[in-house]
C-alpha cells in the first residue's frame, strides 16, 4: 500500500499512549473513529500489507488522507471519548445505529410540583426521570394513551394552585385528577405519578396490592363511587400486566437481553427488557456500517451507542457471544449506574439461554420482514426507472433525475428550485434553490433560463476545479443528470434546450417538459406530447419528482417573500437605511417586536436616537 509523505509523518510521530484517533478522507470528513491503549501500534496496523486484513480495513486504509489523535489518561476515558466522537461525526466505517434523528423517550417532570408526563427526544440532566429510548414515537404515544386511563396525569401548562373554579374537559372525562381545582392535593398527585413510574419500571404488583386495599377500604366506608373507580383501575392494570410475560422469579435481576441478526450487508439488534422477572418490552434497532465486520465487533459497537442513549442501565446484560471490550464497557456502565455492579455475560443454559434464543429468533424474523419491505420498495423504484427508460427512449435508466420549477407572486420574490432524485428516491442534501436576479416581472420562461444557466455554469466550474488538487466541489452540481425535467410545457422546454446548447451539452443531457394539466410530457423537436400509462410506476415517479420541485419552490419563495416584506416595511421609514434596519431586526427579531418596543428600548439599539425612535414608532403605528 502506498502511503503519502503526509501520512508517513503522522505515523512516525504517533505517541505510544492511550487515546482516540480520527481518520479523515481527502474532503476532511471523518470516516472512522477508534481508540487504543497504544495509539502508535494500533494506528500503524491499518497500513500493514497483509492478505489476512479484512476487506473493510483495506477499504478504510485506502481512503485515509489525514489522521488526528487525542491522548487521554485511561482506557475508560478513551472509551467515553470514542463514543462521543462517533455520536458527533457518525463516520461511515463505524458501526452505528441507523437514525437520522433522536429517539423518543417518556419523560416524567419530577422537578415540577405537579409533574407532567411528556414525550421528548432529548435527555437532559434536569431532575426528570426518563424511559427509553424507543424506536417508534407512535408506539410511545399509544402506550401513554393506555396508561393515562389508569394514571390520569396532567397534560396542560396551567399553574396549579388548587384555587381554580373550573377544571378542564379532561377532568370531566376522568383523564385528569383535577389538582387545579383542589380535587387532589400535591402528595396524592405525586403518589399517582410515582405509581406510574413504578409501572414503567416493571413493578406493578405493589401498586395492584395497594389499590386493592384502597378499594376494599372505600367499600367498607360505603364510598361506592370511589370503590368502583378503583376497581376499574385494577382491571385496567391487570389487562396490561397480562401482556407482560413472566420469565424469571420476581426477585431476578433487572436485565437486558441482546441478540443480533444479519443478512447480506444488513444487521439489526433485538433488545428484550426484563424487569421484576417479567418481559416488559422489546425494541429493534437497525445498524449501519456493519459490512465486513465481525459479529462481536458489531455487537460491541451497538452496546456502546445504545447505553449512551439509554435512560437506565440494568444490573446485567446477556449477549449471544463474548465481546473483546466487555471489561472496560462494564466499568463504564457501572459508572453510569452510580457505581453499582453491572455484569455482561453469555448465558450457557437454562431459562437465560432460552430467552436469548427467543430474542435471536425475533431479531431474524424482524430483519427478514424489513428486508422484504425494502426489497419491495426497491423493486418499485427499479420498475419505475425501467419504465421511464423505455417510454422516454433513454440510453440507460435515469438514476439521477433533476427537476426545476419557478415560484413567485406577480413577479416578486422569484425563486427557482432544483430537486434531485437518486435511484428513484429524493436526495435532499443535493437540493438547491436560486433567487432570481436578472428577471423583472412575472416571466417564468426567462427565470427558468437563468436557473438552468447558473446550474450548468456551476457544473463547468466544477469540472475545472476537479483538475486542481485539493479543490472543493459542490456535489449538487458535480454530475450531469440522466434526465432533466422542467415543470411546464413547450415554452419552458425550449428555454432548457437553448441553455443546454450554449453549455455544449445538447444531446448529452436528456430533457423533457412536464405539463401540469394532463400530465403530458413534451420532447425537444416533437410536436405531439407523450402520456405515460395511468397507474404506472413510471408516471408515479415523474409526478413525485414534479410535486417535490413545486413544494420546494413554494417553500423557498415564501421564505424570500417574508424577508422582503420585513425589509420593505422598515425601508419606508425616513432615516432607516440598510445598516439600521439590520440592527433593528437583529436586536428585536421581528417587525412585530419592533412595533411593541418602547422609545427607551428603541434608543438602546446602536444608531437609533430619540428623534429616530419617535419616527419609527409613528410609522409602524
Amino acid at each position: 500500500m502506498e502511503i503519502s509523505e503526509h501520512l508517513r509523518g503522522i505515523l512516525n510521530t504517533l505517541p505510544t499512549r492511550t487515546g482516540c484517533y480520527l481518520m479523515k478522507n481527502a474532503d476532511r470528513k471523518v470516516i472512522y473513529v477508534g481508540k487504543a491503549v497504544n495509539l502508535r501500534s494500533r494506528v500503524r496496523s491499518y497500513f500493514h500489507t497483509d492478505a489476512s486484513q479484512e476487506n473493510k480495513t483495506r477499504r478504510l486504509a485506502g481512503e485515509i488522507a489525514d489522521i488526528e489523535w487525542i491522548v487521554v489518561g485511561s482506557e475508560l476515558e478513551a472509551l467515553i471519548l470514542e463514543m462521543n466522537l462517533i455520536k458527533k461525526h457518525r463516520p461511515k466505517y463505524n458501526v452505528r445505529m441507523k437514525d437520522d434523528k433522536r429517539y423518543p423517550y417518556i419523560k416524567i417532570h419530577w422537578q415540577e410540583a405537579f409533574p407532567r408526563v411528556t414525550v421528548t427526544r432529548l435527555m437532559q440532566d434536569d431532575g426528570a426521570r426518563y424511559f427509553g429510548p424507543y424506536t417508534s414515537a407512535w408506539a410511545v404515544h399509544q402506550t401513554l394513551d393506555v396508561l393515562r386511563r389508569v394514571f390520569p396525569y396532567l397534560t396542560c401548562d396551567r399553574a396549579i394552585t388548587g384555587q381554580d373554579k373550573r377544571a378542564c374537559l379532561y377532568y370531566d372525562i376522568r383523564l385528569c385528577l383535577g389538582p387545579c381545582i383542589g380535587a387532589v392535593d400535591q402528595d396524592q398527585y405525586r403518589q399517582m405519578i410515582a405509581d406510574l413510574q413504578s409501572f414503567l419500571d416493571g413493578h406493578a404488583e405493589p401498586i395492584l396490592a395497594r389499590v386493592q386495599k384502597e378499594m376494599e377500604q372505600a367499600a367498607e366506608e360505603l364510598n361506592f363511587e370511589r370503590a368502583g373507580a378503583l376497581r376499574d383501575k385494577i382491571r385496567a392494570l391487570e389487562t396490561i400486566v397480562e401482556r407482560q410475560k413472566v420469565v424469571f422469579p420476581a426477585d431476578y435481576k433487572d436485565s437486558d437481553v441482546l441478540a443480533l441478526a444479519r443478512a447480506d450487508n444488513e444487521a439489526c439488534v433485538q433488545v428484550f427488557f426484563i424487569r421484576g422477572g417479567k418481559l416488559i418490552g422489546r425494541e429493534v434497532f437497525i445498524l449501519e456500517g456493519t459490512e465486513d465486520t465481525a459479529d462481536a465487533e458489531v455487537m460491541a459497537g451497538f452496546i456502546k451507542q445504545f447505553y449512551t442513549e439509554a435512560a437506565t442501565i440494568p444490573e446485567q446484560v446477556m449477549l449471544p457471544q463474548d465481546i473483546e471490550e466487555a471489561r472496560i464497557i462494564q466499568e463504564w456502565m457501572r459508572s453510569r449506574r452510580g457505581g453499582e455492579k453491572v455484569e455482561i455475560f453469555v448465558p450457557q443454559n437454562g431459562q437465560s439461554q432460552e430467552l436469548l434464543s427467543m430474542a435471536s429468533e425475533n431479531a431474524s424474523e424482524t430483519l427478514a420482514a424489513l428486508r422484504t419491505r425494502w426489497q419491495a420498495d426497491t423493486h418499485r423504484q427499479e420498475q419505475a426507472l425501467a419504465e421511464l427508460q423505455e417510454s422516454l427512449g433513454l440510453a440507460g435508466p435515469p438514476n439521477r433525475i433533476e427537476c426545476y420549477d419557478i415560484s413567485n407572486t406577480q413577479g416578486t420574490a422569484s425563486v427557482g428550485s432544483m430537486v434531485v432524485f437518486s435511484q428513484g428516491v429524493p436526495d435532499k442534501k443535493l437540493y438547491r434553490r436560486f433567487n432570481i436576479e436578472s428577471v423583472r416581472g412575472p416571466d417564468d420562461f426567462a427565470s427558468m433560463e437563468e436557473v438552468l444557466t447558473r446550474r450548468f455554469k456551476r457544473w463547468q466550474a466544477g469540472q475545472q476545479a476537479a483538475a486542481q488538487p485539493g479543490s472543493r466541489i459542490d456535489e449538487s452540481f458535480a454530475q450531469l443528470p440522466d434526465l432533466l425535467i422542467v415543470d411546464g410545457g413547450k415554452g419552458q422546454l425550449g428555454r432548457a434546450v437553448a441553455v443546454l446548447e450554449r453549455a455544449g451539452l445538447s444531446g448529452k443531457v436528456p430533457v423533457i417538459g412536464l405539463a401540469k394539466q394532463e400530465e403530458e410530457i413534451f420532447f425537444p423537436g416533437r410536436s405531439h406530447p407523450l402520456r405515460l400509462v395511468r397507474h404506472s410506476q413510471g408516471l408515479y415517479l415523474v409526478q413525485r419528482v414534479r410535486d417535490e420541485a413545486h413544494r420546494f419552490a413554494i417553500t423557498a419563495h415564501r421564505t424570500r417573500r417574508s424577508k422582503q416584506g420585513l425589509a420593505s416595511v422598515l425601508d419606508t421609514i425616513p432615516g432607516v437605511g440598510p445598516v439600521k434596519r439590520k440592527s433593528l431586526l437583529k436586536h428585536f427579531g421581528s417587525v412585530d417586536k419592533i412595533k411593541e418596543a418602547t422609545l427607551e428600548e428603541l434608543t438602546a439599539v446602536p444608531g437609533i436616537n430619540a428623534a429616530l425612535a419617535e419616527s419609527i414608532k409613528a410609522h409602524l403605528e
